[in-house]
């Protein structure tokens, strides 16, 4: 099915632009940058998106949907009985993914991770609550973790998913200006984080 002329037009747009924000980021880039990579003028980017803000805040949500189908977070965390597995099979997914679409990896993590001003505001309002429930299933699925005396399960869990939040910093500052990431790299990073959670997990989870 053929989508409506204004659909259609606004899809093209989003795509042209993403590449753009994504190599520049939000506060390099300029409407006029903009318009050339969509071959439109700045006065019918405004006509579809009213500002380079709208446009921008709309391509992360175009880009935050594909991720989200495209690594099935839900499904793949709620899979595993164990919590290192989780983290480690989702953060393998997600590398994959980010691997074949790095523009909108990019975009997602300035969105989220390094939010530009003028922008906090609205991402928070709209992405808080999906990060606190996916924190929270994550935080539910840790409390199956059998710790050692001693050790404080909420530092436990904040010091496990910072070491994720390492590692996808990590791929981001090392792939910037890739043209392509070949699966070589992203098995490595892999292999690092997997040492680095056994590290964690042999040291505090109570031996059976």
């Amino acid at each position: 099915m053929r989508l409506p002329i204004q659909l259609y037009e606004q899809e093209n747009i989003l795509q042209a632009c993403l590449t753009v924000f994504a190599r520049n980021g939000y506060k390099n880039t300029s409407t006029e940058m903009l318009a050339a990579a969509a071959g439109i003028s700045k006065a019918l980017i405004f006509h579809h998106f009213t500002s380079k803000k709208k446009l921008y805040l709309s391509l992360v949500d175009h880009c935050f949907e594909k991720v989200r189908t495209g690594i099935h977070f839900d499904e793949r965390t709620t899979d595993h009985a164990d919590f290192f597995t989780a983290i480690t099979e989702l953060s393998r997914t997600k590398l994959g993914y980010f691997r074949d679409h790095p523009d909108e990896w990019k975009l997602v993590y300035e969105a989220f991770y390094a939010t530009p001003d003028g922008l906090k505001e609205e991402i928070e309002d709209k992405y808080g609550q999906v990060s606190e429930a996916r924190n929270a299933m994550f935080a539910q699925l840790f409390d199956k973790v059998p710790l050692r005396e001693g050790v404080n399960r909420t530092y436990a869990f904040e010091l496990v998913m910072s070491v994720t939040r390492h590692f996808e910093t990590k791929f981001l500052n090392e792939t910037k200006g890739m043209s392509h990431i070949d699966e070589a790299y992203t098995r490595t990073l892999m292999e690092e984080l997997e040492a680095f959670c056994d590290m964690i997990r042999y040291g505090m989870e109570k031996l059976k």
